[in-house]
């Protein structure tokens, strides 16, 4: 599969809603020639009230749904879009700006289709694997995150149900016969 379109289109997006990202993870050492693969797109950026904002945008425009996991539990803010499984995770900075700034002053900035994407540096990349704590979860904390998910992901379906029309309002059995009934 050619990721081409894809980057392209995030880096279009990113450029759109000004938001500064760093692509950073699998994503940006693959770009570099690291013989990795992976599933998502990991950003690093500056976590403002702004860039908040920034990202419900560019979620939106993606026709994608922003929310901030439970599990693990970390300052994650993540896009996702069902219909093509397209996961884009941003993380903010330990220590804020000081090594947000730091990466960009090291980041290649790749060309997409006229948009500029910031790309980490491949060292950069290896020495936050490295660095990534191993913390064991406990059980307990699996559970409570697990169990907070599927609630969350309970009431976006029942948001998603209600947002239908109501004559598409019914349970694959059942057939709609009138505004108000449906049947077997």
């Amino acid at each position: 599969m050619d990721a081409q379109p894809i980057i392209a289109r995030i880096a279009r997006t990113l450029a759109e809603q000004r938001l500064e990202a760093i692509l950073i993870g699998n994503a940006a050492a693959a770009l570099q020639g690291a013989p990795v693969t992976t599933i998502d797109f990991d950003f690093m950026f500056c976590k403002t009230p702004a860039n908040i904002r920034k990202l419900k945008a560019l979620a939106k425009s993606l026709g994608a749904v922003l929310f901030k996991p439970f599990y693990p539990a970390s300052g994650l803010h993540r896009i996702s879009r069902d219909e093509d499984s397209l996961q884009l995770d941003f993380m903010s900075t330990v220590d804020g700006i000081k090594s947000f700034e730091r990466l960009r002053s090291r980041a290649a900035r790749l060309d997409f289709e006229g948009h500029v994407l910031l790309v980490a540096d491949l060292a950069d990349v290896v020495a936050s694997k490295r660095a990534a704590p191993k913390r064991r979860i406990t059980r307990r904390e699996k559970l409570q995150a697990l169990k907070a998910e599927s609630e969350r992901v309970q009431k976006e379906q029942i948001r998603a149900w209600q947002r239908l029309p109501p004559e598409q309002r019914t349970n694959f059995l059942r057939k709609r016969i009138g505004p108000l009934s449906s049947c077997l």
